[in-house]
């Protein structure tokens, strides 16, 4: 439902004229446009009707307390640099759980037409009408591995130093995608995704439907990374302990 209701209203406005980009910040740029406000106020509207009772955390309206345990963690368009570019690798991102982390993780792609769905230990992926399960791929070895990354400077320096040493034996290295690359990976097309400076919202999406297509999401000390932060995700555990170890060298 919440899926539904975004897909048009981000169709209105992607690769259309006249559209408003605001910069969050006075020093560098993080955009936010009209799409992104309405169709996180059209996903709140919703659950106010439907689950009031359940918590909020979205990227443009922030939080909304609950009462059942539950959180719905909304961004409504993850990757808006790609939006206001025209190049469809962002997505709408949709997670559920308790504070543990998601149950239940969406990435959907309204221009392709691609629903990404895991949940209850299935993940699938609807396009033109057909629905289909997923899964990640073996890949035990980093010198076969495909690794993606939203930005080559990664983070800091000393997080683009340790994200070098894992790129530098990987086989491929892809940037720019930004949750696209973790519908890749939980659709055994990719290996091994490295991020740092993520928020809840980006993450919870991607991380739900990862792990209910086999694969491995945590922070880069192995740790849980619902919260954000410092990410890594792998298909392949054996490949997610050797990325591990480069960046803790």
């Amino acid at each position: 439902m919440l899926a539904d209701a975004a897909r048009p209203i981000a169709l209105k406005y992607f690769r259309g004229a006249g559209l408003g980009v605001d910069n969050k910040l006075t020093e560098g740029f993080d955009p936010v446009t009209i799409a992104d406000r309405e169709i996180e106020l059209e996903m709140r509207d919703i659950l106010a009707r439907h689950r009031p009772d359940d918590a909020i955390h979205g990227e443009e309206f922030g939080p909304k307390t609950g009462t059942s345990g539950l959180t719905w963690v909304l961004d409504p368009i993850d990757g808006t640099r790609s939006f206001i570019s025209g190049t469809p690798t962002w997505g709408v991102l949709i997670a559920v759980g308790p504070s543990a982390g998601p149950e239940l993780g969406i990435i959907d792609q309204p221009f392709t037409g691609e629903r990404y769905i895991g949940a209850f230990g299935h993940a699938n992926v609807t396009h033109q009408g057909e629905t289909r399960p997923i899964a990640v791929r073996d890949c035990p070895d980093l010198s076969d591995a495909i690794l993606f990354s939203t930005f080559p400077e990664v983070g800091t320096e000393q997080e683009r130093h340790a994200f070098e040493r894992v790129r530098d034996q990987a086989k491929l290295t892809r940037y720019g995608t930004d949750c696209y690359a973790y519908a890749l990976l939980a659709s055994g097309q990719i290996d091994l995704i490295i991020e740092a400076g993520l928020n809840a919202y980006d993450i919870q999406g991607p991380l739900a439907l990862i792990q209910q297509a086999g694969g491995i999401v945590t922070n880069w000390q192995g740790g849980p990374a619902h919260e954000g932060g410092q990410v890594i995700a792998a298909g392949d555990p054996a490949v997610h302990r050797t990325a591990l170890a480069l960046l803790a060298d």
